[in-house]
């Protein structure tokens, strides 16, 4: 098993977990057992540490909060509109990462993430409000895309979607919930989606593989099989859905991106996801981000490997969704 000091980090890594250990040690409720003071907490320190480590929202992105009606009742979502989108543009559904019972679409890091990937993919991001565990577990949140997508092709003109091009993405958590989503869309037909876009996906959980037991502990996701108790209940999935990687046959889902991080005990599920849909007949990309743990993606504002990390992301998405304008714009 790798211990943390003992893999080598950029320095903007090593100084963005001295910081958030430094916020987080004195906000009052971070931890704390009941989850509404938790998640209250939680966003104050992200939004504290996002502040710092990750670059503003450029300009040229319109950020609004709608509300949509949907089969399964209301949602809200943030949208993340660049100027120079068409009337119809293509567009991204997309689940935030938390940990499935955390997490939210006001978050400063997703608006600064989500701005500047919708600018330069020319993508517009809608960023969905879901359900969260364990008060309301699998499959909830997975519902809530599933009905979001729906609202959002039934009515395209209304959210300025264009219909031909609407796919489906997530952070972390939010990247099960997506392929999920993705899986059951699949079958049923209800909603043809263009692209799945999977970033930093617990592809399984437990984790597996070498990177499962060498970054188990002290890189920022311990007690994972705590995550999937209370993501799923006791009893666990509902459904055959609810992890890609336990999902017996994955033909038939739109082209994917994984984007898996180096030193991240998820990162091996990827890359069996990857084979597995490949094997498939699913066209897959993958890009593992060298130096990087599960979550320095975000650290847009200090490190290099970070900006790289999304410049490529939105550069998949630019030629996924058929928009050619990523012009590697710092930040």
């Amino acid at each position: 098993m790798a211990m943390l000091e003992q893999v080598p980090l950029d320095p903007a890594i090593t100084r963005w977990i001295a910081r958030y250990g430094e916020v987080a040690s004195a906000t009052a409720g971070f931890g704390d057992p009941d989850l509404a003071r938790h998640r209250t907490a939680a966003r104050e320190v992200s939004d504290a540490v996002a502040a710092e480590f990750t670059s503003p929202v450029p300009d040229g992105v319109a950020i609004e909060d709608l509300e949509l009606d949907g089969p399964h009742g209301a949602s809200r979502v943030r949208r993340y509109r660049p100027d120079h989108a068409p009337v119809l543009a293509p567009t991204q559904l997309w689940l935030h990462g938390g940990g499935f019972f955390a997490g939210s679409i006001h978050e400063t890091l997703n608006d600064r993430i989500c701005a500047a990937l919708a600018l330069r993919s020319g993508v517009q991001i809608l960023s969905l409000d879901y359900r969260l565990a364990p008060e309301h577990p699998y499959p909830a949140a997975v519902e809530d895309a599933i009905s979001a997508a729906m609202t959002i092709a039934a009515d395209p003109g209304a959210l300025g979607v264009d219909r031909r091009r609407l796919g489906i993405g997530g952070n972390s958590a939010g990247a099960a919930i997506a392929a999920s989503a993705a899986l059951r869309l699949r079958d049923s037909g209800e909603v043809t989606l263009i692209h799945l876009d999977a970033e930093v996906i617990p592809a399984s959980l437990p984790p597996v593989g070498d990177s499962g037991r060498e970054y188990a502990t002290g890189f920022g996701l311990d007690g994972l099989d705590e995550l999937r108790e209370r993501y799923f209940g006791p009893a666990g999935p509902a459904d055959a859905y609810g992890m890609a990687l336990e999902v017996p046959d994955l033909a038939g889902l739109p082209p994917t991106l994984l984007m898996l991080a180096e030193h991240d005990p998820l990162r091996d599920a990827g890359l069996l996801l990857a084979d597995r849909l490949a094997a498939a007949g699913v066209p897959v990309i993958v890009h593992v981000g060298d130096g990087h743990l599960h979550a320095s993606l975000g650290l847009t504002a200090q490190f290099a490997g970070a900006r790289a990390w999304n410049h490529r992301h939105a550069a998949e998405l630019a030629a996924a969704y058929g928009t050619d304008v990523e012009k590697g714009q710092d930040g």
